[in-house]
């Protein structure tokens, strides 16, 4: 049974065919399921029974148990005598075992918890279009589309020489080469910082941190092949390695090669003071190290074209630096004389937004070779954009929209956790929950890769005053005058309508643009909390089947449950939309600890302390 409001029922036969009633009668049971002790239904302390209306012959009597008499989590049995007016039933019918079983159980809330609530895990993504030279990769990483053009040529100088290149995705060679890189890198600065008078100890300390140069932080010992994000960075390790062909093309003869590879940063800043501009920034940076170039080519030269769309940017002039950070003039060059493969040479340009509302950025990227032993020979390989136009997985957004924020730039693309503290609020996780996963769209759901999405400040929907559609106007249609609070235990406390999906979302039931638009709160799933009463310290979500006789269906597009009061009002409220720079329509996660090892709503689910 699925809650404490329990209806009791049997079949009754007559001989006669006459109408008859049924008493029933009900006991808890022993640890063996044998009889206890009987049950006071009526709460006379006389008779303990109740009795049904009469039924016709073969029909089903019935009686309902004043809610309290029965407590969840405890085995129960019943069982029924006959009386059709004239003559009893000399004998009782057989046992029948029941329990009042809630969809999720869990304790009392605790007073401390050590969940972050706002805890970001990196997303690896395939880049849509990062290319004609590299492939194209899907979701599952399966390719989507083959590279198309992986070599390409300039166009001849006077003595009819030409500068090639050709791109390739990362090899285990090149990944070896970037691990020695980066320990090579992490040597160097320990003994930078002992020369300096470090102690061993702090000079340690500064080997493990990223180097100065680097741009994104916790990109630097990343393993290349993985293009990897977060609200705010990009960290692009899947670019792969260049290598440079010098040809004559009269006499048909190579005259040297080189070979780099390639990685690539973005950065943007939630708002101007984290960028330390006076406006919404987002920077990138492009690393290029030389692994071999023959002395035929004299010197190699980088230049990155680093190209955008936007009605309002200003883009810096790119800054060159070694590995040190130390200055390294106009354009990333090596001489072949003079070259190793810890000499790589970052790349960074600093862009500012300064618009009005919101703009999604497009950026575009390629490096123009070119050599030393020619004076006009070059060529351009692209290293793809930002996304195609449906995904735009790599396009920073900047606004001035958020409010109480300084204008500022994410990656909108990141689809964020919110994380609720089911340490601190176990009844409102475990019913979004049992909501997720019961709604047909499992709003909020990682298991069913299905997003909520937020409801914004700039969203274009209206309400019936023409102001802006707020939350406050969701809640009114799901939370609505249909909804009275069922009686629960003393120990629950004061309770609230909660409503799933939240307010706050295009899921809401109350939302006019939303898939699960209802016209009444009635037509949610109806739930509430209650104590167990099997001796243990846990409360329970169970159905309110006081207008669904049997409870949810399981094909409601919304919920609303009686929680807890606290728990209703705080779940959410450390939500830092503005400070992640949440606009209309960005996509976010529920996550429930404590509950993710549940795997079915079929069967009770016991929330499991987490950290």
């Amino acid at each position: 049974m699925i809650t404490p409001d329990v209806v009791l029922r049997n079949t009754v036969t007559d001989a006669d065919g006459d109408t008859s009633n049924l008493t029933f009668q009900v006991y808890t049971t022993n640890a063996d399921g044998t009889p206890k002790a009987e049950v006071d239904l009526d709460g006379t302390g006389e008779y303990d029974v109740l009795v049904s209306s009469y039924v016709s012959s073969g029909g089903t009597a019935k009686v309902t148990v004043p809610y309290g008499l029965l407590k969840p989590g405890v085995l129960y049995k019943f069982r029924t005598s006959a009386y059709d007016g004239s003559l009893y039933e000399t004998t009782w019918s057989p046992w029948a075992d029941f329990r009042i079983e809630p969809y999720m159980k869990f304790p009392a809330a605790q007073t401390s918890s050590t969940i972050d609530s706002t805890l970001q895990e990196l997303d690896e993504i395939n880049r849509t279009d990062p290319g004609p030279a590299l492939p194209a990769f899907d979701a599952s990483g399966a390719v989507k589309r083959e590279a198309t053009q992986k070599r390409t040529c300039g166009t001849q100088d006077a003595q009819g020489r030409q500068v090639c290149i050709e791109l390739s995705a990362p090899t285990k060679e090149s990944q070896a080469r970037a691990k020695q890189r980066a320990e090579a890198l992490r040597d160097a600065e320990e003994a930078k910082a002992r020369k300096a008078g470090k102690s061993p100890a702090e000079a340690a300390r500064v080997a493990a941190a990223a180097p100065a140069v680097e741009l994104v932080d916790w990109c630097y010992d990343k393993p290349v092949g993985k293009d990897l994000m977060s609200r705010t960075e990009a960290c692009l390790k899947n670019i792969g390695s260049a290598k440079l062909t010098f040809v004559d093309i009269g006499r048909d003869v190579t005259i040297g090669f080189a070979t780099f590879d390639f990685e690539q940063r973005i950065k943007a800043y939630p708002n101007k003071g984290a960028s330390g501009s006076d406006f919404a920034e987002f920077d990138q940076q492009i690393a290029i190290t030389p692994v071999s170039i023959d002395q035929e080519l004299e010197g190699v030269t980088m230049k990155w074209n680093a190209g955008l769309s936007c009605s309002s940017c200003v883009t810096s002039k790119t800054r060159w630096a070694d590995n040190q950070n130390n200055p390294a003039g106009d354009n990333a060059y090596w001489d072949a004389d003079d070259w190793s493969p810890t000499s790589g040479r970052w790349g960074t340009i600093q862009t500012t937004w300064s618009g009005t509302g919101k703009e999604t950025i497009d950026l575009g990227w390629s490096v123009t070779a070119t050599v030393d032993a020619s004076d006009t020979a070059s060529d351009t390989a692209s290293f793809g954009t930002s996304g195609i136009d449906s995904v735009r997985e790599l396009a920073p957004r900047c606004d001035d929209i958020v409010k109480g924020s300084a204008p500022g730039c994410v990656l909108p693309f990141f689809k964020l956790d919110w994380t609720v503290d089911t340490n601190l609020y176990p009844a409102a996780g475990a019913y979004y929950w049992y909501m997720q996963q019961v709604m047909p769209d499992h709003a909020g759901s990682r298991r069913w890769d299905s997003l909520m999405h937020y409801l914004g400040p700039d969203t274009p929907v209206k309400n019936s005053a023409g102001g802006t559609w707020t939350s406050d106007n969701s809640r009114t249609r799901v939370c609505d005058s249909t909804w009275s609070v069922h009686r629960s235990d003393a120990s629950v406390g004061s309770v609230d309508c909660d409503e799933f999906a939240m307010a706050s979302t295009h899921e809401s039931g109350g939302y006019p643009n939303s898939v699960n638009l209802v016209t009444s709160g009635s037509k949610c799933a109806q739930l509430f909390t209650d104590k167990m009463g099997d001796g243990s310290a846990n409360f329970g979500i169970l159905a309110d089947t006081r207008t669904a006789t049997n409870g949810p269906s399981g094909t409601e597009r919304c919920g609303r449950a009686a929680i807890p009061s606290v728990q209703n009002q705080r779940a959410f409220s450390g939500f830092p939309a503005p400070s992640w720079r949440m606009l209309d329509g960005d996509g976010f996660f529920v996550n429930l600890p404590g509950f993710e090892h549940c795997t079915s709503a079929a069967t009770t689910c016991t929330w499991r302390k987490i950290g």
